[in-house]
């Protein structure tokens, strides 16, 4: 015979119940698993944010009635989380119903209604159709970061890197008619919709990706991100330095690789007063190859510091995306940059802190 289930009850059900703080204790500790996120919150001003979204990509008019919308600041805290956490709509959701923290941070906590995952996908789909809304999110942070006194310094570092999306199946015909933007023959629209003709293949050490890419301006002395252009896999790595540039580092230097190698990015240097360290290709036919591997060893002992990017990049899971669009893969892309530089910030903080203290 089986015997039913009863409900659980406390382990310690005489402790649970004298202790009329459990909920306060709970708190306090949740905090030592969070403390990032809360230090976030309290060094990022997300009504900032929220006010360039709304002027970079205006609300619908709702002067003809309609249910109240969200607070921009709440969706903006929540897509933050996204890019923080790697999470889709639908995950975001679900995180935020159920964490306490992801409540706070939101300042949705003891609220009746929450954004769903439709609620998600028609805000990011605004900051998307919108063009300027996801780097709206980002420039309102690196404005905040130099106000934290953490302005670009050391010289800056240009790389690109690979971000993977899925793979379209296509044979070589209908991969040609996706590249020049028509339609396949025989593919219904539903399958059109669910198929990512910006994204494109490349080839990296041998190995074929298919995708974007993240080209990156970083500061040397922070490991900051100041400036990025996002594009599909194809692109020119050395093509996009003049979008990427920002003259207004301290340190009048830009540290690239041997794909940023030619006369034209020498002259745009030149042009910007900026001192070249660019890593050299070897000339054809050159033999005598002792200075050009000590030049590249030099700067490549800097250059490296923005491969530390893209490796928290990826650790926060921003080298793969999953939208069907460049709009919407370059939306997530930066959103997961913003969340970079915060992260980082608060352990620039915490770590100026800590060397500020006595020992």
């Amino acid at each position: 015979m089986i015997t039913p289930r009863t409900k659980p009850s406390s382990f310690f059900p005489e402790e649970a119940a004298d202790d009329l703080f459990v909920v306060q204790q709970r708190k306090a500790k949740l905090e030592g698993y969070v403390q990032t996120l809360a230090a976030m919150d309290e060094l990022i001003d997300f009504a900032a944010m929220a006010a360039a979204v709304d002027k970079a990509c205006p609300r619908a008019d709702r002067s003809k009635g309609g249910r109240p919308p969200y607070p921009t600041e709440a969706l903006v805290r929540m897509v933050f989380l996204q890019g923080l956490y790697n999470l889709s709509d639908e995950q975001c959701e679900h995180q935020v119903l159920d964490r306490l923290s992801f409540q706070r941070f939101c300042r949705l906590d003891g609220a009746l209604n929450i954004p769903d995952a439709r609620t998600l996908w028609n805000f990011r789909q605004r900051l998307a159709e919108g063009g300027p809304g996801g780097r709206a999110i980002f420039e309102a942070l690196s404005q905040q970061l130099q106000r934290h006194g953490f302005i670009p310094r050391g010289g800056q570092i240009v790389d690109a890197s690979i971000v993977q999306a899925p793979i379209t199946q296509a044979n070589a015909r209908e991969r040609e008619a996706l590249n020049k933007g028509e339609a396949p023959e025989g593919w219904s629209k539903k399958r059109l919709a669910h198929t990512d003709r910006d994204a494109r293949w490349t080839q990296k050490h041998g190995k074929a990706y298919y995708g974007y890419k993240l080209h990156g301006n970083v500061d040397a002395r922070y490991k900051l991100i100041r400036q990025m252009k996002i594009t599909a896999a194809n692109a020119d790595d050395g093509q996009q330095l003049p979008d990427v540039l920002q003259v207004a580092n301290t340190r009048k230097r830009l540290l690239a690789d041997r794909g940023y190698d030619s006369a034209a990015n020498r002259q745009t240097l030149q042009q910007h007063g900026l001192a070249d360290g660019i890593a050299r290709r070897a000339k054809p036919g050159q033999t005598a190859k002792v200075r050009l591997k000590q030049r590249n060893k030099t700067i490549n002992r800097t250059r490296a510091r923005v491969e530390h990017v893209f490796a928290a990049l990826s650790q926060q899971g921003g080298k793969c995306v999953r939208a069907m669009t460049l709009a919407r893969n370059a939306l997530a892309i930066t959103l997961q940059c913003a969340a970079y530089n915060a992260r980082r910030l608060v352990w620039l903080v915490k770590s100026a802190g800590a060397s500020a203290q006595p020992a």
